[in-house]
């Protein structure tokens, strides 16, 4: 089985470690000292108090890795549509695409049946580049909850956490989602497969859609978000203005507002992925976890007026963060006015 990690970072270079020691052809696309480490030492996987040595081929250029059985997709969401051309030589007609993304993907509404079957959203998927490239056919669903860092490049430090749902778009036990999930159960990861992939992509995304912009523009962790009476509402109450979007659209959420957010809360003092990004001057995954339940809201005429607010917050954030880590001195010029 040929398994490509489009993405070797932190997530990414974990899942695609654990394979390869379970026995797949595993290869990584990665990039600067991150890749030349891995290719000069192999990876260096940290679990618990054991490290393992593992060996991957490891390269910039797709072109030299030929197509795949799987395209593990471990890039922050927002970076995708860029790479769409790139990830092309990965593909054979058989190749499976794993979005192992935060957010909403772009197969979202494949085969998701009603009026918007086959709609594709702006907002993650520009001018529909992913759907008519990738081909939404592709598409197995995976919802990612393990935490992993980079401790010095070629260096893999598992936090917590072992559990990766997969899904057909269809909600099918599919031969192929049946062997992805074969392999990485004997990885050591948990791979359960959902008959509705959807459900797990919105209760992952409730909790990021307020926690991680919220933690951006505070600099709080987790454990003081929920715990502070009034970070605490406004999570609250954006993460119902986006179950009403969702309801419309048929998800389930299986856990109530309020056990989501002490589920967040018993974490501890995490900083959220956006909070670290921002810290470290990288583009924040805005659009895949707040824009595009705004978008979502719009197709079905219903209003987000929290989620716009806090939208409209963290992107001036972003891009005074951006203007600084440019050395530009000029005051922030607004964003024109979108039609919705």
């Amino acid at each position: 089985m040929k398994i490509c990690v489009y993405g070797a970072g932190a997530i990414g270079a974990y899942v695609g470690a654990q394979l390869a020691l379970a026995g797949a052809d595993v290869s990584f696309v990665a990039r600067g000292p991150h890749l030349a480490a891995m290719q000069r030492n192999g990876v260096r996987l940290l679990i618990d108090d054991t490290e393992r040595l593992v060996n991957v081929r490891c390269s910039s250029d797709p072109g030299e890795l030929g197509p795949q059985d799987y395209v593990i997709i471990a890039l922050k969401a927002h970076s995708v549509p860029g790479v769409v051309d790139a990830i092309q030589p990965l593909l054979g007609p058989d190749t499976a695409i794993v979005t192992a993304v935060n957010g909403i993907p772009y197969w979202y509404f494949y085969k998701h049946g009603g009026e918007f079957a086959g709609t594709t959203l702006e907002s993650i998927d520009p001018g529909g580049t992913q759907w008519k490239k990738f081909g939404p056919e592709r598409a197995i669903g995976c919802v990612v909850y393990p935490a992993a860092e980079i401790v010095e490049p070629g260096v893999i430090k598992h936090v917590y956490g072992k559990k990766f749902p997969i899904g057909e778009p269809d909600g099918t036990r599919s031969p192929r989602v049946e062997a992805l999930s074969e392999i990485m159960v004997a990885a050591g990861l948990e791979a359960p497969i959902r008959d509705n992939i959807r459900d797990e992509i919105w209760l992952k995304l409730w909790g990021n859609l307020c926690f991680n912009p919220i933690s951006a523009l505070t600099h709080a962790t987790l454990d003081v978000i929920t715990g502070h009476v009034g970070t605490r509402a406004v999570a609250k109450t954006m993460m119902l203005e986006a179950k009403s979007v969702a309801d419309r659209f048929g998800v389930h959420f299986r856990v109530d507002v309020e056990r989501r957010i002490d589920g967040a809360g018993a974490v501890g003092a995490h900083k959220t992925s956006m909070l670290q990004d921002l810290e470290a001057g990288r583009p924040m995954e805005i659009d895949p976890l707040l824009t595009v339940v705004q978008e979502m809201g719009r197709l079905v005429n219903h209003d987000t007026p929290t989620i716009d607010t806090v939208l409209a917050l963290i992107k001036l954030r972003e891009q005074i963060a951006q203007q600084k880590d440019t050395g530009a001195t000029h005051a922030a010029k607004p964003e024109q006015a979108k039609a919705a």
